[in-house]
């Protein structure tokens, strides 16, 4: 069972944060009868109350999706559904200097994505509370879903990640040395994924805390304003950007081969007691936009540590080998590369590669096995981000065999 004591001591910390920094407000805000909505695409309808002091927003995405995949042994199938159907609430209170944001997907069966606040003091500090997208994956996973060049994420984003959300505290902050930015992040988290404490509360966490950390580093300054979420250099940075990034994150105790979820599998020690593995994932990655050109690459390690005596199952004689870990975790490395460009704004080319590789090769029931995927896509951007049709084609060789994939969806961000 996780170390409850040390979250106890973290939350009492943020909430003291809070109690010292926000002053009661001595009277009312005053009423405002008209709250002024407005509605624009990609920044949904907004309420603006007491002369822009809160502000709340109501929006979300919807991706009608059309799907085709045609594997060498077997007949095609064919996917007509919404491949995601966003809803979200935020807001923010600009004097108090608190914002927050709840977001579901109603896709999935388990629609919660995203439920934080966030305090901010200034514009180079921010710490936020809650479940959200971490930041301590490979740059492509710690984009949103809107903001993808393709429909699925790419192979070691989907071998190594879930949906990359964790429930923890969060902390960014940000500076400038000349024309430099760097962005150091941290986080603390429950190492079980989004909604860890599953569907009561007899269903515990298992293993302990995911400790995380992301630094980035932006030569010439950080991409334009609506450019710097996304993969796409839909604004045409007129000078060269890059982003050079460092990601890492130790998950003690964790049992799901992912680390995004808890109780898929137990092993133990002499005593018949838990004793989990430890998982450890590192990124490094590169981001260059420059006149509707745009390079992303991605290279990814995750490994584990096994304690000594560590066992199957309590009846078992024989102590876990160290290749056999690999049966339970996703343990390899992985590349993935993407190019496009976009056309004066309306069109885009993209093209992918990636691949992931096991840790132990010799182990055949590893879970990351040997596969990689060719990707070339299509987009018309109608409203930038906002409005696109995009339609894609993807080869997919693993074990000697393949599958092709075909994709074509509309995005709608209101």
């Amino acid at each position: 069972m996780k170390n409850y004591n040390k979250v106890k001591h973290i939350v009492t910390g943020i909430i003291l944060l809070f109690t010292f920094n926000l002053k009661a407000q001595e009277e009312s805000p005053t009423k405002d009868d008209n709250p002024n909505p407005e509605f624009e695409m990609g920044q949904g309808l907004n309420f603006n109350f007491n002369n822009g002091d809160y502000q709340f927003k109501i929006g979300g995405m919807i991706q009608p999706y059309v799907g085709y995949r045609k594997d060498s042994t077997n007949e095609p199938n064919y996917f007509l559904n919404s491949k995601r159907t966003f809803f979200n609430l935020s807001g923010k209170a600009v004097k108090e200097k608190i914002s927050f944001l709840l977001q579901t997907d109603f896709s999935q069966a388990t629609p919660l994505l995203d439920a934080w606040v966030s305090y901010a003091p200034n514009s180079y500090f921010k710490i936020t509370l809650g479940q959200q997208l971490t930041f301590s994956n490979n740059r492509e996973m710690t984009i949103m879903e809107p903001q993808l060049q393709f429909i699925d994420r790419s192979l070691i984003s989907t071998q190594y990640s879930s949906t990359g959300r964790e429930f923890g505290i969060f902390v960014v902050s940000n500076f400038n040395i000349g024309n430099i930015l760097l962005v150091p992040q941290a986080a603390i988290t429950s190492g079980d994924g989004r909604n860890s404490f599953g569907a009561n509360s007899i269903d515990y966490d298992l293993g302990g805390l995911k400790y995380a950390g992301r630094l980035d580093l932006y030569p010439f300054g950080n991409f334009t304003e609506g450019n710097n979420n996304l993969i796409a250099d839909i604004k045409k940075e007129d000078k060269p950007k890059i982003a050079l990034g460092i990601a890492g994150s130790y998950n003690v105790g964790a049992s799901n081969y992912r680390g995004e979820g808890h109780g898929d599998f137990l092993v133990y020690n002499s005593n018949g007691s838990n004793s989990l593995p430890d998982y450890r994932k590192l990124f490094y990655d590169v981001l260059v936009k420059y006149k509707g050109v745009s390079f992303l690459g991605e290279y990814a390690i995750a490994t584990a540590k096994v304690k000594e005596g560590t066992f199957f199952d309590v009846t078992a004689l024989d102590e876990l080998k160290p290749t056999e870990i690999s049966q339970l975790l996703a343990l390899g490395n992985g590349i993935n590369t993407q190019l496009g460009y976009v056309f004066n704004k309306k069109f885009g080319i993209d093209f992918r590669y990636a691949t992931v590789a096991p840790e132990f090769k010799s182990n055949n029931n590893s879970i990351v096995k040997d596969r990689n995927e060719i990707t070339l896509g299509l987009t018309k951007y109608v409203n930038e981000n906002n409005l696109k049709i995009n339609a894609s084609i993807t080869q997919l060789n693993y074990e000697s065999k393949s599958s092709l994939i075909g994709a074509f969806y509309v995005q709608m961000i209101f």
